[in-house]
C-alpha cells in the first residue's frame, strides 16, 4: 500500500501529469465492444444526416458515383437484421485467427512454446542477454498475449541470475513483448487478423482485393532485429543507468519473493529438464520434415500446391497460410508434449486446442461487435464517401505518401494511448485510412505496415493496458515502492525511440523500393 500512496501523494507535472489524464479518460470509455455499439449508433445519424443532404463522391477506381444509405429507414433495419449472422460468420478474420490457434494451443499447452523461450536465454552470456532477450520476445508473438506472462517474470529471473537488477530485465522484456508487438520473425495470429480487417477495408474499393497474412512479413522481420537492436542500446546506455541511481531498498523477504511458479504460471528456473530438451529437439526435427515435404510438394511447376500458371505467391500455401501455420504448431506442440508427457494420447491434442480457444472468448466477442459495426459502414457508403472526398482533399493539397504516413502514425499512436486493443483500433481507422489511400495509390499492405508502427510503440507507455498492470506488479516484487511513474520512466524512453527508428526504417525501406513481402511490393 506504501507505494500507492506514494504515487498518488508525489506532486505530477509535465509528462506525468499528462499521462495520469490520459489514463483517467481512458477509463472512462466504455468497454469496446459497448464502444462499436456506441459507434454503430453515432454511424446511424451520421449516414441519416448524410442521405437526407444527398451526399455521395464519384469513385475514380470503378467510374460509379458511391451515395450514402441510411441506417435509420426500412432496408437499413432490415439490413441489420437479415445480415447479422452472416456479417459475424463471414468476418474475415475469424476464421483465421481460430484456424491458427488450434495449431497455437497445441504448442503452448504442451509447454513447447514457453520451454523454447526459457531455452533461448538460459545460456546466453550476460552481454548478450539483453539483446536476446529482446529478439527472444519478438519471437514469442506468434504465442499472442501468452508472451507477456511467460517472458515478463522470465526477463526478471534471468537478469537477477547473471547478477543484474531483475527489474530491468522485467522491463526489457515488457517493452519488447509490448512496444515492438507488431514486429516479429515468425507469421503470428496478429498478422491474420490485421490481414483480414485490411482484406475487409480495401474491398470496399476493390471487392477481389485480398490481403494475406504474409503481406509484410520481410518488413516485419526486418523490424524485430532492428528493434532489439534499438532496445539493447537504449536499455545500456540509458535505462540501466536509470535504475542504478534508484535509491537503494532492502531485498524483499522470502515472503515476497516469487514461489517456484509465478502467479502467471511461469517456471522460476531457466534450466531446462532432460525431457523439455528432448522434446524441443524433437520438435525441431518433426518441423523441419513438415518443412521439407511442403517445399517438396511445391517444387514440381504442375504442383497443386502453386498457383495459376505455376505461381508459388499465389500458391494455396501462402494464400492459406493459416492451416499451414496451425499444421506447423499443431505437429511441433504433439511431439513436445509426447516427449515431456503432456500429450500422452490422441485426445490430449482436441482437449489443449478447446482450452486453448476458451482464452479466445473475448476476442470472439468483441470481434461480433466488430463485425456488424464494419457490415454497417460498408453498407451506408460512409466510409467510402470519407475515402474519396479525403483523397480528394489531400490531392488538391498536395499531400504525397511520406506526410501521409505520417498522418496515419500520429493519429494511430495518440488513439493506440486509450484503445489498446489493436484489432479494435484498425477496424475503427483501417476502413478510412486504407480506401483513402488505394485512391491514392498506396497499396493496402503499405498503408497495414504503417499501421504496424503506431499500433505497438505507445503500448508500453499507458496504464490503459493490463500487462502494463501485470509488469508493474512483477517489479514491484523486486521494489516495493515502485508505481506507475516508476514504471513509465522506464519505459516511455524506450517507447519513444523505437517509435522513432521504426519510422526511420520504414521510410528508408520505402524509399528502396524493398517488398514488404511475398510478392508485395512497396509501391
Amino acid at each position: 500500500m506504501a507505494s500507492n500512496q506514494t504515487t498518488e501523494q508525489a506532486p505530477l507535472t509535465g509528462l506525468m501529469a499528462l499521462l495520469v489524464r490520459i489514463e483517467r479518460l481512458g477509463n472512462k470509455l466504455p468497454h469496446p465492444f459497448w464502444l462499436f455499439g456506441v459507434l454503430s449508433v453515432v454511424l446511424a445519424l451520421v449516414s441519416w444526416a448524410l442521405s437526407a443532404a444527398g451526399a455521395s463522391a464519384l469513385n475514380p477506381a470503378s467510374g460509379k458515383t458511391v451515395t450514402v444509405h441510411s441506417l435509420v429507414s426500412g432496408d437499413g433495419l432490415r439490413m441489420m437484421i437479415n445480415d447479422a449472422v452472416t456479417n459475424y460468420a463471414t468476418f474475415p478474420p475469424l476464421g483465421t485467427i481460430l484456424v491458427v490457434m488450434l495449431g497455437v494451443a497445441v504448442a503452448d499447452r504442451s509447454g513447447m512454446l514457453p520451454a523454447m523461450l526459457r531455452g533461448a536465454v538460459a545460456r546466453v552470456p550476460a552481454r548478450w542477454l539483453t539483446f536476446t532477450l529482446a529478439f527472444t520476445a519478438m519471437v514469442a508473438h506468434a504465442a499472442s498475449d501468452a508472451a507477456y506472462v511467460v517472458l515478463v517474470p522470465l526477463g526478471a529471473l534471468a537478469f537477477k541470475a547473471v547478477g543484474r537488477s531483475p527489474m530491468l530485465g522485467a522491463v526489457v522484456a515488457f517493452v519488447s513483448v509490448s512496444a515492438g508487438y507488431d514486429a516479429s520473425p515468425l507469421v503470428t495470429p496478429t498478422d491474420a487478423v490485421l490481414a483480414g480487417l485490411t482484406t475487409a477495408a480495401a474491398q470496399t474499393v476493390d471487392p477481389g482485393y485480398v490481403v494475406n497474412p504474409l503481406s509484410n512479413y520481410f518488413f516485419s522481420i526486418g523490424s524485430s532485429v532492428v528493434l532489439a537492436a534499438v532496445i539493447t542500446v537504449v536499455t545500456e546506455k540509458v535505462i540501466a543507468r536509470r535504475v542504478a541511481a534508484m535509491p537503494d531498498e532492502p531485498e524483499p523477504g522470502d515472503q515476497d519473493a516469487p514461489d517456484a511458479h509465478d502467479a502467471a504460471g511461469s517456471p522460476a528456473s531457466l534450466t531446462l529438464g532432460a525431457d523439455e530438451r528432448r522434446g524441443l529437439r524433437n520438435a525441431g526435427l518433426a518441423l523441419l520434415a513438415y518443412v521439407v515435404v511442403v517445399v517438396a510438394a511445391m517444387v514440381p511447376v504442375s504442383s497443386p500446391l502453386r498457383g495459376e500458371g505455376g505461381s508459388i505467391v499465389q500458391s494455396p500455401v501462402l494464400t492459406g497460410i493459416a492451416v499451414v501455420l496451425a499444421v506447423a504448431f499443431l505437429i511441433a506442440g504433439a511431439v513436445h508434449g509426447r516427449a515431456v508427457g503432456t500429450v500422452r494420447s490422441g485426445r490430449d491434442i482436441p482437449d489443449h486446442m478447446a482450452k486453448g480457444l476458451r482464452e479466445m472468448a473475448p476476442i470472439l466477442v468483441l470481434f461480433f461487435a466488430i463485425s456488424q459495426f464494419l457490415a454497417y459502414f460498408k453498407w451506408t457508403g460512409v466510409g467510402e464517401v470519407m475515402a474519396i472526398r479525403g483523397a480528394d482533399l489531400l490531392k488538391s493539397a498536395g499531400i504525397t505518401g511520406p506526410w501521409a504516413f505520417l498522418g496515419i502514425l500520429l493519429v494511430c499512436t495518440l488513439i493506440n494511448l486509450l484503445v489498446t486493443s489493436g484489432s479494435a483500433q484498425w477496424a475503427l481507422v483501417g476502413p478510412v485510412f486504407v480506401p483513402m489511400f488505394m485512391l491514392l495509390d498506396i497499396p493496402p499492405e503499405v498503408t497495414q505496415a504503417v499501421y504496424r508502427i503506431a499500433d505497438s510503440c505507445t503500448n508500453a507507455a499507458t496504464p490503459m493496458s493490463a500487462y502494463f498492470v501485470m509488469t508493474l506488479g512483477v517489479v514491484q516484487r523486486y521494489r516495493r515502492s515502485a508505481g506507475i511513474g516508476t514504471l513509465l520512466s522506464l519505459t516511455l524512453p524506450l517507447c519513444l525511440t523505437m517509435l522513432a527508428a521504426w519510422t526511420l526504417l520504414f521510410y528508408a525501406w520505402w524509399a528502396l523500393g524493398i517488398p514488404l513481402g511475398p510478392g508485395v511490393p512497396v509501391r
